[in-house]
């Protein structure tokens, strides 16, 4: 057999295989082969790299999985109108609690000179006709129905928004099962839906000299709650929410973007979504580097980490995790804490403005 046999039998592709036989017979054969077989040998090379990265990706943990290939879908297709979501940016700047504070009634958060406490409040049961003592909302899923009707009254152009409905769609697109029962997800969801709509919320603001102001913001102004007969699961449902005037006017004006497919890659973790939101607050007007100390970045992501040791090593986890899907976001970390560089519109992390959307500079 002839060395250009020999070449030939290394060629396998069908398509190249008919290039070949094509070719056959003709001016310059050997050299055409010589071509033919270095696409070939290009095919297998790609095709081996993508083996390894698959396998690689196989043995990874599902979380890492998940960010591993959201990652992958929002580089290859970039934010469009179709993944934005959106939340009111005061919300991105102010977290509720990681955990259910249990009987606790008000909920006090500190955030560079700026202060959030949330008061728990009542709603009227349809069942028994009391005020009944409503939790204060707590963990993902209360950032998750935020986000969801934040939404929906951006894209409705209406302070009332029907839940019966949209929140199970929702749900799943964030990768939650829709399940009903004592301990299913609809729910939990809803639980925390019933919370939001009885708490009141204060933002305090002080200038760090001698001036101060407190804003009172509450989100909702009803939420309409109906009895289902004979509903063993979830006797009770929400039908509509309504938004404050005053805040449903202002998210319009400052609703802030939010990349679906980013937030349903951190769907699980309340701290990596109020990290999710907060970043992409700061990156929209960043013009110089903004620096945070550990101890300002426990006030506002401590959370249940009381000791300042255990937060650095979890906010350090929750960092890496989101420059697992972002990987060109400006964040670094060190001994004395983050950097956060400005970044322009290029940045993954930031989506495109939506029109009719007013961008607003960072507080």
């Amino acid at each position: 057999m002839s060395g250009l046999d020999e070449r030939i039998l290394e060629i396998t592709d069908p398509d190249l295989v008919l290039e070949v036989e094509a070719a056959r017979g003709g001016f310059l054969f050997g050299q055409i082969v010589e071509h033919i077989l270095y696409r070939q040998r290009e095919r297998n090379e790609a095709r081996s790299v993508s083996d390894d990265r698959a396998r690689r990706t196989a043995e990874l943990p599902r979380d890492r999985k998940r960010r591993e290939a959201i990652r992958e879908v929002i580089e290859n297709a970039p934010t469009g109108p179709e993944n934005l979501q959106h939340i009111h940016s005061v919300l991105a700047l102010c977290g509720l609690p990681y955990r259910d504070p249990g009987p606790e009634r008000e909920f006090l958060r500190e955030y560079g000179r700026n202060s959030l406490s949330v008061v728990a409040g009542r709603l009227k049961s349809p069942v028994t006709g009391q005020m009944e003592l409503q939790g204060l909302p707590y963990g993902p899923k209360a950032r998750l129905v935020l986000l969801h009707l934040c939404t929906e009254a951006v894209r409705q152009r209406s302070p009332e928004i029907e839940v019966a409905d949209s929140l199970s769609g929702f749900m799943k697109s964030m990768g939650f099962a829709v399940t009903g029962g004592e301990r299913g997800t609809i729910r939990q969801f809803k639980e925390q839906l019933n919370r939001l709509a009885a708490c009141t919320m204060q933002i305090g603001l002080w200038d760090g000299s001698d001036r101060a102001s407190t804003l009172n913001v509450p989100p909702f102004r009803q939420l309409e709650l109906w009895r289902v007969p004979n509903a063993a699961d979830m006797p009770v449902r929400a039908r509509t929410v309504s938004f404050h005037r005053d805040f449903y006017d202002n998210l319009i004006q400052h609703a802030l973007p939010v990349d679906m497919r980013a937030a349903s890659a951190f769907s699980g973790s309340a701290r990596k979504l109020d990290l999710l939101f907060w970043v992409g607050y700061r990156l929209k007007s960043l013009q110089r580097p903004l620096r945070l100390t550990w101890t300002n970045l426990h006030a506002q992501f401590g959370g249940d980490n009381a000791n300042l040791r255990s937060f650095r090593q979890a906010f350090k986890a929750d960092v890496g995790h989101l420059l697992e899907v972002f990987p060109k976001l400006p964040i670094t970390l060190g001994d004395e804490g983050m950097i956060l560089q400005p970044a322009d519109e290029k940045t993954l992390l930031i989506p495109p403005r939506i029109k009719g959307i007013r961008r607003v500079k960072a507080a």
